[in-house]
């Protein structure tokens, strides 16, 4: 069984250069996928010279800053017509620990969507200030009542797909970024019937670089939920 690790990028080249390694020498049947947004700090160059004697670092270069959505859309659609059986997407920065994959591709013999949560078993953030913590936990909490998705992180980065929850997405018709992306997806999934679990894991904020949140995507996630509602009770959700 294949595995492609999906990691977005825009000006992680200190990050990527650390990541990369670690995962492919902890995980040696897994190949690593960086879709860059045309990173100024020369992130795409880096993972291009890396490519050239490691064959499992696969990269998409795209125009601009496009988005996270969209650019682990265009990771499914690689993954997909690639060969993969499973799709884990995961943050650049080491806020999601690279060891956890294992308890993914542990977890996804049994599951179809393996969420890494933050929120179950109580609450695994470190070094984030309280508002955001609030702010994101207030968010998942808001999610479950409006869509009534039983998952108490939906709008968590670190996930593991089996390629038949991504063959039966219309991956065309995702647009979303950010928390309303992870939101979409899992609420598709769900909506599907596919077996979802979550497992714990540590999220620990980004040590370096700067994060990609703004009130943008905040905005984006609180009209979304109630977006994927109206379309499910309408019958046009897919």
């Amino acid at each position: 069984m294949k595995a492609l690790v999906i990691i977005p990028t825009y000006n992680e080249i200190h990050n990527i250069k650390r990541l990369l390694p670690d995962i492919l020498s902890s995980f040696p049947s897994v190949d690593v996928l960086v879709v860059d947004d045309n990173s100024p700090d020369g992130t795409a160059g880096w993972v291009k010279e890396a490519a050239k004697t490691v064959p499992r670092i696969k990269i998409i270069e795209r125009p601009g800053k496009m988005g996270l959505g969209t650019a682990y859309v265009a990771g499914f659609k690689y993954m997909l017509a690639n060969g993969y059986d499973y799709a884990i997407q995961m943050d650049a920065d080491f806020s999601h620990d690279p060891q956890e994959i294992e308890t993914f591709l542990e977890m996804i013999k049994q599951y179809d969507l393996v969420i890494g949560s933050r929120y179950i078993y109580g609450v695994r953030v470190i070094n984030w200030p309280i508002r955001r913590l609030l702010l994101s936990y207030g968010a998942n909490l808001y999610t479950r009542i409006i869509t009534g998705m039983p998952i108490k992180d939906g709008t968590g980065g670190f996930k593991c797909f089996r390629k038949e929850v991504l063959s039966a997405i219309n991956l065309e018709k995702i647009h979303s970024n950010g928390y309303s992306f992870q939101i979409e997806m899992n609420y598709k999934a769900y909506q599907l019937g596919f077996k979802i679990v979550e497992v714990p894991i540590t999220f620990v904020d980004r040590v370096e670089g700067t994060s990609k949140m703004s009130k943008k995507i905040v905005r984006e996630a609180i009209t979304m939920v109630w977006k994927l509602r109206l379309k499910s009770i309408f019958g046009t959700l897919n």
